[in-house]
């Protein structure tokens, strides 16, 4: 993924995270890591909803990282677990043309987007536009693939709780180890949810690269597998968790023990 510019020029990144904290976060620790490593030849472009800039506004980030927003055009947060459902339909439904009008108005061109795997419409808005995008995964690969390999079940199976639930023990791709977790997912799920995420899932394919927040020595084995099966890089990033503002706190104040047995700080004056 060529984000680093040619010496005068800045590469313009546009990220849209899926709604939620648990994708906000990640995708927005991975944008500030992207910004240090590439100091004035990347500019980040972050959006969300107009609801989500009131809450994360004010989060300390690099200046090369502007937070920009569509409108709220789903339904607010103190609503959405009492009809998931519901919400989940209009984050599929409605947020993309607001956020294809804002392509529009960007400065300077957009030269590529990461879109969360759980947005059905990011990877086919750039590949409308012919813009490289990637598809970025917050969750573990494992979970990935069982959920990639149950799409292409899908595809040629009706789509019914029952009738997965009763090939969940032999389906290629997932191990004996995931079964209960594919059964989980089946049984505590509406069948429109589980639809629509499937529908995201079966986007992934179009896009240029796949980003999973994981560690290549952990999942070796599916991380592997998903690179044999898809024809673009795949890259396990790390855990996207805040590294940068980790780095700045004192996690061993007045005195306390480091790992290596030696005084972080020391109480003298």
């Amino acid at each position: 993924m060529n984000f680093s510019g040619d010496g005068k020029a800045v590469s313009h990144v546009v990220a849209m995270p899926y709604p939620g904290r648990g994708h906000i976060n990640p995708m927005l620790n991975f944008c500030k890591i992207l910004a240090s490593r590439k100091p004035n030849k990347i500019f980040i472009t972050f959006v969300v909803t107009e609801e989500w800039l009131s809450y994360i506004g004010a989060d300390p980030k690099p200046e090369a990282i502007s937070f920009t927003t569509i409108p709220n055009v789903i339904p607010p947060e103190r609503e959405r677990a009492a009809d998931f459902p519901g919400f989940y339909e209009a984050v599929m439904t409605k947020m993309e043309e607001p956020f294809e009008r804002l392509l529009d108005q960007l400065e300077p061109t957009v030269n590529a987007i990461i879109g969360d795997v759980e947005l059905r419409w990011p990877v086919a808005v750039a590949n409308r536009r012919n813009i490289p995008v990637a598809a970025f995964w917050t969750m573990s690969a494992s979970f990935y693939s069982m959920l990639h390999h149950l799409d292409v079940f899908s595809r040629n199976h009706q789509l019914t709780v029952d009738k997965l639930d009763e090939r969940a023990g032999n389906m290629p791709g997932i191990s004996s180890l995931h079964t209960e977790d594919l059964r989980t997912v089946l049984h505590e799920n509406d069948h429109r949810v589980l639809q629509l995420a499937l529908e995201c899932i079966s986007k992934v394919p179009n896009a240029n690269y796949l980003l999973l927040t994981t560690v290549q020595e952990l999942e070796a084995e599916t991380i592997d597998t998903l690179k044999s099966i898809f024809p673009f890089p795949i890259y396990p990033i790390g855990p996207s968790i805040p590294y940068l503002e980790l780095e700045e706190k004192n996690l061993f104040p007045f005195g306390v023990q480091c790992p290596n047995g030696r005084n972080r700080r020391s109480t003298k004056q």
